[in-house]
């Protein structure tokens, strides 16, 4: 049996004064094979807990002593909710929706106890920094592969920006080759679906019939 007592209260807040976080758990799972997460926590007034959810269970906070507030989020990180703890004035504790942004201001020491489901580590959990990385990273346009179909689209597309840039030079397999990072004989096989036999060399620009690539392209 685990006493929450004085005793342990302090114990916890003397290590969350000296914690560089500010804040000081204490774990009450009788493994760490258990499939939830049970724990008292001390949070000194200055502690920068990120937002963050818990997308697979609910949260369950009740504030033994001290005084805090919980802060809900949308996902542009906006404000959307303030629930105030604080035992002296009756409000005990909340349940924090799954998949809801939240985060603690702590107004004093305070000690809650909080549990959800899910182990520790593997339970989905994640920051909004983090959430808004792997968006963008999702959002952010794929560059060309260079399977062949992709390949002859870099090519017009590299033929293209030669050609706006006024350059009369020729272009060859090797020169686009090069540009691309391509092996020589995808560039050729791909310069034969378009219309450039193998054995050509070099290409000018300025005589190359863009009509030609759309009709191979299709």
């Amino acid at each position: 049996m685990i006493a929450i007592d004085k005793e342990l209260i302090q114990v916890l807040f003397d290590k969350a004064l000296v914690n560089p976080r500010l804040r000081e758990g204490y774990d009450l799972r009788n493994s760490k094979d258990e499939g939830c997460q049970r724990m008292l926590l001390a949070l000194m007034s200055r502690t920068v807990v990120p937002i963050h959810r818990h997308p697979h269970s609910n949260k369950n906070v009740v504030v033994v002593c001290g005084k805090m507030a919980y802060v809900l989020y949308d996902d542009n990180a906006q404000e959307i909710e303030r629930i105030l703890l604080d035992p002296a004035v009756g409000q005990y504790g909340c349940d924090i929706s799954a998949n809801a942004w939240h985060t603690v201001e702590v107004m004093e020491p305070t000690i809650m106890y909080e549990a959800k489901a899910g182990k520790y580590g593997a339970d989905g959990s994640e920051t909004l920094e983090d959430f808004k990385g792997r968006i963008s990273h999702d959002s952010s346009p794929e560059s060309f592969s260079n399977t062949l179909g992709d390949l002859k689209k870099n090519i017009e597309y590299l033929i293209g920006m030669e050609r706006q840039s006024g350059s009369m030079d020729t272009i060859s397999p090797l020169y686009v080759s090069r540009m691309l990072n391509v092996p020589l004989e995808d560039v050729e096989k791909a310069m034969k679906k378009l219309g450039v036999q193998p054995n050509d060399k070099s290409l000018k620009l300025e005589n190359y019939d863009y009509r030609r690539i759309e009709k191979a392209s299709n």
